[in-house]
């Protein structure tokens, strides 16, 4: 019985991510990575890179270039051993992606393409891809006196006299909320949103979704924090509940690393 494979990658500043894999019986092997489709859905996007031989005892490799970009999603990692061989799932070994830590430091054109590799929770290899054609990059949030003031870096996207950031209510796209943004040093600008302004008038419970409108009539631009080296960060960047008019309001990360606030009641 083969040992389990496994895979160290290495990711660079340019999207560049470097796969070595020991696989002492394979012949013309391959990596194969597949999108994971929505749950009932079958699998439609696959992207294979043959593993060529990387010195002399028994490893191989291979590299996935920054062209073409990945579709926004999550692709797991396989191996085929040969021709004519099944896939196995892949385990992660050695992951370097220090490169990444602080790509929202760096300018990016658009398209805004990104991927990160990480370990599921089950203990397989899988890349994070993000493909945006414009992206708004959250920085600091600091929280104060029934407000949060949020530091974001727009990447594909040049900001008008206009630009505001646009708060929306999940499941109601006609509920929005307009915050004017303020320009801050190194081409960020800041926005401060007022909690009592999120409430419902029942009192009940809610999401809002945070865009960048960055100029009339300019499609919006979600807000969130996919420019480093975490590819989930929802239960990373647990952010204070502040009480305000009998309801209970925090930030939060969805599971697409997108920011959304929460309001639910204190009851």
């Amino acid at each position: 019985m083969s040992a389990e494979p496994r895979a160290d990658c290495c990711a660079d500043t340019a999207g560049r991510i470097t796969f070595r894999l020991r696989l002492p019986s394979a012949t013309q092997p391959r990596l194969l990575l597949v999108l994971r489709p929505k749950k009932g859905r079958p699998e439609q996007k696959t992207r294979t890179l043959d593993l060529q031989p990387a010195g002399g005892d028994g490893g191989f490799g291979a590299v996935l270039e920054p062209e073409p970009p990945l579709e926004e999603g999550r692709w797991d990692a396989y191996v085929l051993r040969g021709p004519d061989a099944g896939r196995e799932r892949l385990r992660p070994g050695l992951r370097d992606v220090r490169a990444l830590v602080d790509g929202g430091s760096r300018d990016r054109p658009s398209p805004v393409a990104v991927r990160v590799p990480y370990t599921t929770l089950d203990g397989f290899l899988s890349l994070r891809a993000w493909r945006r054609t414009a992206h708004a990059e959250t920085g600091a949030i600091a929280i104060a006196d029934g407000a949060m003031t949020v530091r974001v870096r727009p990447h594909g996207a040049r900001l008008s006299a206009a630009a505001v950031a646009l708060l929306r209510l999940r499941g109601d796209k006609d509920t929005v909320r307009d915050v004017p943004v303020r320009p801050a040093e190194g081409g960020d600008f800041t926005f401060t949103v007022a909690y009592g302004e999120l409430l419902a008038v029942d009192g009940g419970a809610r999401v809002w979704n945070v865009f960048l409108r960055p100029a009339d009539g300019a499609p919006l631009i979600r807000v969130g924090r996919i420019l480093d080296d975490l590819a989930d960060r929802k239960g990373s960047f647990v952010y204070p509940q502040v009480t305000v008019g009998g309801s209970m309001v925090r930030p939060y990360y969805t599971v697409d690393n997108d920011l959304s606030i929460e309001v639910t009641t204190t009851g």
